[in-house]
């Protein structure tokens, strides 16, 4: 059995990538081989067992919107010519048998934009390529990782409930803490020259734009020089990093942020922690979140965030209000870093809904449904 993924972009620190990774290496332990196609590359190719194959097949094109039309035509003839028993998409795009939701709706996204916008070819082709998937005269199975993006996207295309199969979150093993994590935490403290009594205050992610760093760093402005002076924001993630260090400087945080960019050993990162802060401008789910919550962090989130049902399920940190308002970012930070109690309690409610709430299989269960699917079509066509 063979099966075709495909991805607009590729790279090392990605959680998408990371996602269809293990779920390939899954399918593949169930006796398929597994094509891995990405329009982007940056970095290293992933190294892959037997049996994966990653290939690079760039767009042609100026801009990103052209380059994926051109990708997406390219993977017409390669699914042609290699007879897959399923296309499994990464982002949308015709022609796919099964569709990870990882991005957000892209119709919500764009709602109030401009008359003129709607005019351009981008907009015309990310909504070809999302009514591709969802229109109801469709028949592309939706791995649905976010209850908040779903609604969204039944909201505008009526997609059939029967096409959807929800996932849930899920841990990589690799990013659980290991017994001696106080070491981990007290090492990384060291490496960073953070000391012990210090808060530090932890964001993940590449994309420091849609991440929203630039909102972290007005929150550290506004703390009062007493918590400020005792603080540190860590950053983890791959983006113009100058840009924003140049930022913290003119906000003059400079001294109190530091940015390491992308990063493998997350783990210690976590287990150094006091408190997580992903204060996201848009987020279909937020995997770094469930990963906060399984290291026992406490979590401050925007609401906007997919993932963030978790942490107001489990009592285990604050949600940022939509619209967002920066004052309350500003006003939840102060409160978390100021209250040692607090912290322990948010603390304990994250490791007792943890132990109580499946947060891990979501790898599992997108690739038994992939096999599900590609067998039904293998009965089909036999």
């Amino acid at each position: 059995m063979k099966l075709a993924f495909t991805m607009f972009k590729y790279f090392p620190y990605g959680g998408l990538q990371r996602d269809a990774l293990r779920i390939a290496e899954l399918c593949l332990n169930a006796g398929a081989e597994i094509d891995i196609y990405a329009a982007r590359l940056q970095g290293e190719p992933p190294q892959t067992p037997p049996g994966i194959r990653f290939f690079h097949l760039p767009g042609k094109g100026i801009s990103h919107h052209q380059q994926y039309l051109s990708f997406a035509e390219q993977m017409r003839g390669r699914v042609e010519i290699n007879s897959y028993q399923a296309v499994v998409g990464f982002n949308k795009m015709p022609g796919l048998d099964l569709y990870f939701a990882a991005d957000p709706c892209y119709a919500e996204t764009v709602k109030e934009k401009s008359f003129f916008y709607r005019l351009t070819s981008r907009y015309r082709t990310l909504s070809a390529f999302e009514k591709a998937v969802f229109a109801t005269d469709k028949d592309t199975v939706v791995l649905s990782i976010s209850e908040v993006q779903r609604a969204f996207f039944q909201a505008v295309y009526k997609t059939q409930d029967l096409r959807f199969c929800d996932l849930p979150p899920g841990v990589p093993a690799d990013r659980l803490l290991p017994p001696d994590s106080s070491d981990l935490g007290n090492g990384l403290r060291q490496e960073l020259e953070i000391g012990v009594d210090e808060l530090l205050v932890l964001m993940v992610g590449s994309g420091f734009k849609r991440k929203g760093v630039d909102r972290a760093l007005k929150a550290f402005t506004a703390l009062p020089a007493s918590i400020l002076l005792k603080s540190r924001l860590v950053v983890v993630g791959d983006d113009n990093l100058d840009y924003y260090r140049k930022m913290a400087r003119q906000l003059k945080v400079g001294e109190r942020v530091i940015f390491v960019g992308g990063r493998t050993d997350v783990p210690r990162f976590l287990a150094a922690a006091d408190l997580f802060l992903h204060p996201a401008y848009q987020e279909n789910t937020g995997g770094v979140l469930i990963e906060a919550l399984a290291a026992a962090l406490p979590v401050l989130v925007t609401a906007i965030c997919g993932y963030s049902v978790y942490i107001e399920r489990a009592d285990a940190g604050k949600l940022v209000s939509e619209p967002f308002i920066q004052a309350e970012l500003d006003r939840l930070l102060l409160q978390m870093l100021d209250s040692a109690s607090q912290r322990d309690l948010w603390s304990k409610n994250a490791r007792n809904y943890v132990a109580k709430t499946d947060l891990f299989s979501l790898a599992e269960r997108a690739a038994a449904k992939i096999m599900e699917v590609a067998r039904k079509r293998v009965e089909v066509l036999s």
